[in-house]
């Protein structure tokens, strides 16, 4: 099969087409013909190796201290066809069309993947293409956790901090199902598609600090990290809540340490496989009632691969970077 491998850290130059052979379902597997995948944030920042959070030094470990050893293949979200199962698969059979998130087995970016029948895996919704459902596992399901976890409500005000990218736009249109008032922060060029998608206020980031202006949301969710902690609790109504996506380091010691006037500070948290499936069938609902779509900014092929990681790592991505494969 063609994948791109990943063969160093560091730039983008490291991703090579290569052929690899295709991979065999264990007995509680199934074998996905992958016709879409993504490139996120997160595979580049794995890519290069250059972004020193808490979890460099477990990543390096488990994929290899001085070079990719462990894993070969970048890519977490892929959606495709189902070709063969293992023997003891129950849940799927041949010719599901599904989407998929790999988790830390990577791999999305090829031909074929085999993954567990358990896994973050289900039927892609009807009305989707396979490129458009690729952007789920990540985009999607990360909105939806979070703003369950916000308890966001009708009528209740949220800001969300980085709101053009992949979990962004989808976290616009579904403050937006909740019947929120959304407004939604990023960079100049991506204001007019987050008012298209339901933001009734967009803020170039360049150009305002929300926390100066003495605005008040019920619900601050910053997808990316970047929020100043006291500046956005300062920001919150009594009873707020301050959801931390891609919590630094220094947001989660301030995290750890806060406590006052009723308002929570919520930073990411694993979940259950209950938690996960349950979430999965709500993004699809929503999908299927066409409260909720995709957010493309580019179509790539898997050749392309590298060419798409650039991109994406100049940071002007507008919802999700797509690879065809």
């Amino acid at each position: 099969m063609r994948a791109i491998v990943w063969t160093k850290y560091g730039s983008a130059d490291g991703l090579q087409l290569r052929e690899l052979a295709k991979p065999v379902p264990k007995d509680n597997e199934v074998l996905i013909r992958i016709n879409a995948a993504t490139v996120s944030t997160a595979d580049c920042e794995l890519r290069s190796s250059n972004t020193f959070s808490i979890f460099w030094l477990p990543m390096r470990l488990y994929i290899g201290l001085f070079r990719p050893i462990r894993v070969k293949v970048l890519g977490q979200e892929l959606a495709g066809e189902i070709e063969t199962t293992g023997k003891a698969v129950s849940m799927f059979r041949s010719g599901d069309q599904v989407f998929a998130w790999s988790g830390f087995r990577l791999g999305a970016n090829a031909e074929y993947i085999c993954l567990p029948e358990t896994g973050v895996l289900t039927t892609k919704p009807s009305n989707m293409t396979y490129e458009e459902a690729a952007t789920l596992p990540i985009g999607g399901l990360e909105a939806v956790h979070f703003l369950k976890k916000g308890m966001l409500r009708n009528g209740q005000k949220v800001l969300i901090n980085g709101a053009g990218g992949s979990i962004g736009t989808f976290a616009i249109q579904i403050a937006r199902s909740f019947g929120a008032e959304v407004t939604a922060v990023d960079s100049a060029e991506k204001l007019d598609m987050m008012g298209s998608i339901g933001a009734e206020r967009v803020i170039d980031f360049a150009r305002e600090d929300f926390t100066q202006s003495g605005e008040r949301y019920d619900v601050i969710f910053d997808v990316i990290g970047k929020s100043s902690f006291s500046g956005s609790i300062r920001s919150l109504k009594q009873n707020g809540r301050y959801l931390l996506g891609n919590p630094g380091l220094s947001q989660r010691l301030q995290a750890s340490r806060f406590s006052g006037n009723g308002k929570k500070v919520i930073p990411y948290s694993s979940r259950s496989a209950g938690e996960i499936a349950e979430d999965l069938n709500y993004l699809k609902e929503l999908i299927e009632s066409g409260k909720v779509k995709a957010i493309i900014d580019r179509l790539y092929l898997l050749e392309q691969t590298a060419e798409a990681h650039r991109y994406v790592e100049a940071g002007h991505k507008k919802g999700s970077v797509v690879i065809t494969v």
